[in-house]
């Protein structure tokens, strides 16, 4: 018997447009940290020192990229990120409104650390275009998606633990 509810959900596959379903489940648009007031200042220090350089420097161009992006974390950090659905189909992967295809492709990794509370899956695409998508599984179970993907997709052995990137933003709350 199953654990729990969603594993009933998973093993029923049911039709779509783009293929018969095999497992769905609901991820945030992207991740919302939680930013006090050291941060802000921090980074309002950080961002000053830069805006300082710029102009000192006569570089007008960098002191513009230094105002766009703080508007940009400002403004981005006043919304709350939307929900979106993640569905794995026979055809491919439908995140929100986008489908990737298993023909566009190129292989598929799971990083599953339960003591660093890491549990994410990763396509990286055939095409150089187009950067690396990163899935959180929240409570998915990684071996019922890793049975069903490999069907598909050949798996990336080697990725052991997230990019650098992605540790990056997330140690430094981007």
């Amino acid at each position: 018997m199953p654990e729990n509810e969603e594993e009933i959900d998973n093993t029923e596959e049911e039709a779509t447009p783009l293929g018969f379903e095999i497992v769905s489940w609901e991820i945030s648009e992207y991740q919302k940290h939680d930013r006090g007031r050291w941060w802000y200042l921090l980074y309002g220090l950080i961002a000053a020192a830069c805006l300082v350089y710029a102009l000192w420097q006569a570089n007008f161009l960098f002191a513009v990229i230094i105002v766009i992006g703080s508007l940009s974390l400002l403004f981005n950090d006043a919304r709350h990120p939307r929900s979106l659905s993640v569905v794995i189909t026979t055809e491919g992967v439908v995140v929100g409104n986008n489908f990737y295809s298993y023909d566009d492709i190129k292989h598929f990794s799971i990083v599953y650390k339960p003591q660093e509370n890491l549990k994410r899956l990763y396509f990286e695409f055939k095409s150089f275009a187009r950067h690396r998508l990163s899935l959180a599984l929240h409570d998915t179970n990684p071996l019922y998606i890793r049975e069903h993907l490999i069907k598909y997709l050949p798996e990336d052995l080697d990725r052991n633990d997230e990019p650098a990137s992605e540790f990056f933003t997330r140690f430094l709350k981007l």
